[in-house]
């Protein structure tokens, strides 16, 4: 039977032999049915035969940004962080085939898949299966979230140190489960924070952003901004890289601080007479 995948957000479903009523993912309230075509599905297989092929680039030296061609879903950039104890898989995208998971095993083992959230979920499964059973790590917050049970999905909670020079943390904000991960070897020892959707890197590379729902625009309290901030500066870093190509290339921490604070005043009112 095929594996469904939803064409909107590109998170794999059950092996059934007819597709899900619905996503639900993109059934809540931070994601999106498109208008235009409705809740529709495709496979592994349809996407290989439609050519869809994966590229992978060094974005700095031992991180590779992974992506599919054509975009497949949200189209996520994954990323791979490669170390000398091993590789994470961050953000795993909506495709997978022999010859890109081919050139995944090439840059070294992959030792655990991790997405940020749950639309980050892709076909991680199948990612697992490619790569050899790797263990997919999910947050426990995020549980019910998890639309392809398996064996190879291990819950976690809090903070998860993955790797010698890589740790995930979970944040909450835009999901309860919502994660980061510090690689402390990356930007020449400085330090890169992987963000998802949890801090959205902004156009300029000065400034980042806080929401629920990105496409539908729903902020997050004050409050809630504060505490993902603060557990967010809980380590050190000074690159981020957002899961679109998205990058605060310095002084990211003072970066994360400063929109987190300037996020609190807005949504206080403390700048109403602006309006």
């Amino acid at each position: 039977m095929p594996v469904w995948i939803c064409r909107a957000c590109a998170v794999e479903h059950p092996d059934t032999e007819h597709p899900p009523a619905a996503c639900r993912i993109c059934s809540d309230e931070r994601q999106y049915v498109p208008l235009a075509t409705g809740q529709t599905w495709t496979t592994l297989d349809s996407l290989a035969a439609d050519g869809t092929s994966l590229v992978v680039n060094e974005v700095e030296p031992d991180l590779f940004g992974i992506t599919e061609r054509p975009t497949v879903g949200i189209g996520q950039r994954a990323h791979l962080v490669r170390t000398d104890a091993g590789n994470l898989l961050w953000d795993p995208t909506g495709f997978v085939d022999a010859a890109g998971a081919a050139r995944v095993r090439e840059l070294g083992p992959v030792v655990a898949i991790v997405a940020s959230h749950p639309h980050m979920f892709g076909v991680q499964v199948e990612w697992s299966r490619a790569l050899g059973g790797v263990p997919i790590l999910v947050p426990e917050a995020d549980r019910e979230w998890v639309q392809r049970p398996d064996s190879a999905i291990e819950f976690f909670s809090g903070e998860l140190a993955i790797l010698p020079t890589v740790t995930v943390r979970t944040v909450g904000g835009h999901f309860p489960g919502s994660l980061l991960a510090y690689w402390s070897a990356g930007a020449s020892g400085k330090g890169v924070l992987l963000s998802g959707d949890t801090i959205f890197p902004g156009q300029d590379g000065n400034w980042v952003s806080f929401l629920r729902s990105y496409p539908n625009n729903i902020p997050l309290s004050a409050a809630v901004v504060d505490r993902v901030a603060k557990a967010t500066l809980a380590h050190p870093f000074d690159r981020i890289y957002g899961n679109f190509g998205g990058v605060i290339p310095q002084e990211a921490h003072a970066v994360v601080r400063r929109s987190a604070d300037r996020h609190m005043a807005w949504v206080r009112g403390d700048f109403d007479h602006l309006t």
